[in-house]
């Protein structure tokens, strides 16, 4: 039953990724507010459904996106991966461990897409493509990456009560 709090999260998500956080734009980069949304829940200790919400979130890009299906599978799967890896590792510093998820999550992510972009034949220059899109979409996920984490931190709290000693 915690894990159809995905469905209405994710759906409000990217109702706000399409309609106004993919026209916040430095240079050519956007924040992905679903990668946020993803490792803000997939570092808090209490939450098991992760995995879950990462294949669906790869589902519903999938379809508003242009890019093959398995670009968002992978980048999902890898950002919840070493956010849940993270979480096991550097658990005493949860705002290291936030930003180093988001940090590798948005360059593997980029990289991913732009890999799957010149296997299709799109032929953009790579340093174009980190001056463009990557660097300016890294630092807008940085940006935003404080208040999506703390409003994830409160729905887990509110999904996954604490049991009163």
């Amino acid at each position: 039953m915690k894990n159809l709090v995905a469905i209405p999260v994710l759906i409000l998500t990217f109702i706000l990724q399409t309609a106004i956080f993919s026209r916040i734009n430095l240079l050519a980069g956007a924040a992905d507010l679903a990668l946020l949304v993803l490792v803000s829940w997939a570092l808090q200790e209490q939450v098991r459904s992760a995995w879950h919400w990462a294949g669906l979130a790869a589902l519903m890009a999938a379809f508003l996106s242009g890019l093959p299906p398995y670009v968002y599978l992978l980048s999902y799967l890898m950002a919840v991966a070493l956010a849940r890896f993270l979480l096991r590792q550097v658990w005493q510093m949860p705002l290291l461990a936030l930003f180093t998820v988001i940090f590798f999550s948005t360059l593997l992510s980029n990289l991913v897409s732009y890999l799957a972009l010149w296997v299709t034949g799109v032929n953009i220059p790579l340093e174009d493509a980190l001056a463009q899109v990557i660097l300016p979409a890294l630092f807008l996920n940085l940006l935003f990456i404080l208040p999506v984490h703390s409003l994830l931190r409160d729905l887990a709290r509110w999904v996954y009560p604490q049991e009163a000693l």
